[in-house]
């Protein structure tokens, strides 16, 4: 990371962060690895841990129990799509930006597919990286520029392949959504950052944060991503 970083973490004026984010560095280079927790640290995030392998990765990351998990995707022993769907599984609320040298597509599809929030290429400024991690804190999807409706475009196309084990029409709806959470998940659907829903609804980031939250635990999904391809499902991103 070569530009010179300003922004301090858990300073979030919209998520409402409490206190420094958490975050922990995976990498195998040693100097890339150490200048990327650097950089945060000055800026002001908790660096709780860092590793080398995937393995590690996945033991370290259970132990010191991160907000934020910056993972690259070529690792020892463990890939890193491994490490991103073991730690995603085990806890759910585990926020994960791919930071990879690789922009190849089906890199980044494997990537979001296993649970990753956000994938950032190595090019990217210590700037960029920073508000990366920060909008990824709050739950904010963050790719690098031209890889979002990449992404976008295979929710749609996982949407339209037939589901494993639909339910009869004489099974019980799913559980009913205010008009607000609605409004919300079609937004969250056509692809809309936590802030831009915010500013079109005109209310606060943490109340958009809620409304997914609570749309989440009514139909017991895990994630944006289950919680994107239920609305491409249903068409509320033509809406």
């Amino acid at each position: 990371m070569t530009d010179t970083a300003n922004g301090r973490g858990g300073q979030d004026g919209q998520g409402g962060q409490q206190g420094a984010i958490k975050v922990m560095v995976v990498d195998d280079h040693p100097m890339w690895r150490d200048a990327v927790a650097r950089d945060l640290t000055e800026s002001g995030f908790d660096v709780v841990a860092t590793a080398g392998d995937g393995d590690q990765a996945v033991r370290r990351a259970k132990a010191a129990a991160p907000d934020v998990l910056v993972l690259d995707l070529n690792l020892p022993a463990k890939p890193g799509v491994q490490v991103c769907k073991e730690l995603v599984g085990h806890n759910p609320a585990l926020r994960v930006l791919v930071l990879s040298a690789s922009g190849e597509h089906a890199d980044v599809l494997e990537a979001v597919k296993s649970g990753a929030t956000g994938y950032l290429l190595k090019s990217a400024s210590t700037e960029e990286l920073l508000d990366a991690v920060r909008r990824t804190a709050v739950g904010d999807p963050v790719f690098t520029p031209g890889l979002a409706g990449l992404v976008l475009g295979e929710y749609r196309r996982l949407a339209s392949e037939p589901a494993p084990a639909a339910p009869d029409a004489d099974q019980p709806k799913a559980p009913q959504l205010t008009e607000r959470e609605t409004e919300v998940l079609r937004l969250v659907a056509k692809g809309l950052s936590y802030k831009q829903i915010a500013e079109r609804l005109v209310i606060s980031h943490r109340t958009v944060q809620n409304h997914v939250q609570n749309t989440l635990g009514k139909l017991q999904l895990h994630n944006r991503v289950e919680l994107v391809r239920y609305a491409i499902e249903r068409g509320l991103d033509d809406e």
